[in-house]
């Protein structure tokens, strides 16, 4: 099976397709390297598509200890990935967590990034929600340890940014939720502490975005309402962003709507990659 080691230590699963420019793509919590298999499948017939497990996510490794866990981690891990491929620069594609690894990956690693694509970036970033959001969290991270998967599954993914997956493709959703019962409760609690719940919020970034020359591509859900705010945010505050925003979407957009995202996520790469042999 093939794997990246980090620098600490932990091995992280990738699946690659396709030849050319490479695109990485970071999935969110309740995803893996599955999330992004129609990623994967329409990508890789014009680049190398690349994605990977997380820590925490098997087959990945799922360190024990909370200290392996982290925002900054996560964005450099991206880095993992990259330098054990020998790719000195990628499109990232990151959607929710998977989002803001990727824009801290542009904060720490822009001389690695060809282009930004965030998507469904911003959950508990608001200021007047960041208590109400982690103690969400402790809650989520109790249950795991009590309960395990399989409650934690049923409250979370019919939360209200997802019901409207679940009412237009039964199926899909179905393989979701499959998909999510089989990851590691030790690697989601220690997620959730390490990474969601210490991670900054958006709002004390501002600086950081200004500085971000990257060409990026927001995108959100109309109904997911806890990212369109932030979206908005970073649309104002990175100087090379654009935003678009899928209507009767919810949170999980490459699985909700894959024939717009991909759309939308292609045109953009094909744009900034007319523009990098044009030397604009």
């Amino acid at each position: 099976m093939p794997y990246a080691m980090t620098n600490d230590g932990v091995k992280l699963y990738f699946e690659e397709t396709g030849h050319g420019t490479p695109i990485v793509f970071v999935h969110e919590l309740a995803g893996d390297y599955r999330s992004w298999e129609t990623q994967l499948r329409y990508f890789g017939q014009r680049y190398r598509a690349i994605a990977y497990s997380a820590r925490g996510y098997l087959p990945s490794d799922v360190p024990e200890d909370p200290a392996y866990y982290s925002q900054e981690i996560a964005a450099n891990d991206i880095v993992s990935i990259l330098d054990h491929l020998s790719i000195e620069k990628s499109h990232v594609v990151g959607l929710s967590m998977g989002g803001f690894a990727t824009l801290h990956f542009a904060f720490r690693h822009s001389d690695r990034a060809l282009s930004l694509t965030v998507a469904s970036c911003g959950t508990g970033a608001e200021k007047d929600r960041e208590a109400e959001f982690r103690k969400g969290l402790e809650q989520a991270v109790t249950e795991l340890g009590t309960k395990g998967m399989t409650a934690f599954v049923e409250r979370f993914a019919h939360g209200p940014t997802r019901v409207q997956f679940e009412k237009k493709d039964p199926r899909g959703f179905a393989q979701f939720k499959q998909e999510l019962s089989e990851h590691s409760a030790t690697g989601s609690a220690n997620t959730l502490l390490g990474v969601l719940a210490k991670r900054p919020s958006l709002y004390d970034l501002v600086d950081e975005m200004n500085a971000i020359k990257t060409p990026t591509l927001l995108l959100a859900g109309d109904e997911d309402w806890p990212c369109l705010n932030p979206a908005l945010l970073m649309k104002r505050n990175i100087p090379t962003a654009a935003l678009s925003v899928l209507p009767n979407c919810g949170h999980t957009l490459n699985l909700e709507a894959p024939d717009q995202f991909n759309r939308l996520v292609g045109d953009f790469i094909a744009q900034m990659d007319c523009r990098a042999v044009a030397g604009t």
